[in-house]
């Protein structure tokens, strides 16, 4: 059976890319309804965005006044579509035309399921993070720095490879898995959403798998280079949120200060590489 699937782009500051972006996507296969959902973006992303919207009936638009972070937009933009496949895709992210069709193809016999594909940057090269696992919160107790990362290695021998996370960058799964999830949690401001969402799709029973034959270019962080320190700041902010969230309530008192300890020392450890980096 040929589903159609809705597309919903989270926008900010994205006018470098949301064109090409919305291009790829008008151009996808199966592609019924592509919803943007703008973060009051300064820089002509709104414009971007109406101009397609007037070229073809598919696109639609949502100018927040105000910045409520990329979860409450995503919830926004899902409830403004009816497909029953939703895609949240980056304003970054460009899109083949057969990649959505196929990885829904992929993800049709599973049931619920919540998928993603190979990410890779304009020289072709892999982003390792791609592939996550949840936070592990005892080893970042040992090295904050070990213990915030999250990338696992790519298995080539499998299609369809199962993780306990993926990146939020692109993900697809069917609208009753969603539903049933009550969509993302708009608690989180940036970053963390999406390893909370695919933590509570398999705690639901759904698969959580990337199509290692699929790939996209994602040219990364564009809206992020404007405000590295707010970026940061709520990187670690949503991390602190899914500890209190998924283990805070197993843990001992003297555990719980120590991974707030080990989550804000790596914060601070951020400041040097970004003062330097502007």
């Amino acid at each position: 059976m040929n589903e159609t699937i809705a597309v919903v782009v989270v926008s900010y500051q994205s006018a470098t890319t949301l064109d090409q972006c919305l291009q790829h996507l008008r151009a996808a296969d199966d592609v019924a309804e592509i919803r943007v959902v703008d973060n009051a973006s300064r820089d002509g992303s709104v414009e971007i965005a109406q101009r397609h919207a007037l070229a073809d009936a598919r696109v639609r638009f949502i100018a927040n006044p105000d910045n409520p972070g990329m979860a409450t937009a995503c919830n926004q933009g899902a409830r403004d579509c009816h497909a029953p496949w939703l895609a949240f895709i980056n304003p970054d992210l460009m899109v083949q035309p057969q990649t959505l069709s196929r990885l829904r193809a992929l993800g049709q016999p599973l049931g619920d399921c919540l998928l993603g594909v190979e990410q890779v940057d304009e020289q072709g090269v892999a982003d390792p993070a791609v592939r996550r696992r949840d936070p592990d919160f005892a080893a970042m107790l040992r090295n904050p720095g070990a213990g915030s990362r999250l990338a696992v290695e790519v298995d080539r021998s499998v299609p369809l490879q199962r993780v306990q996370a993926l990146s939020g960058a692109l993900l697809l799964m069917p609208r009753g898995l969603f539903d049933r999830l009550h969509g993302w949690d708009g608690g989180y401001r940036l970053h963390a959403e999406d390893l909370d969402l695919c933590r509570r799709a398999r705690e639901a029973g759904a698969v959580v798998a990337i199509a290692n034959a699929l790939q996209v270019v994602h040219v990364r962080g564009v809206s992020s280079r404007s405000r590295p320190y707010f970026v940061e700041w709520h990187k670690h902010r949503g991390l602190w949120r899914y500890f209190r969230k998924f283990e805070a309530s197993t843990r001992s008192l003297p555990v719980k200060i120590g991974v707030w300890c080990a989550i804000w020392a790596h914060a601070v450890l951020q400041v040097p590489r970004l003062f330097l980096r502007r």
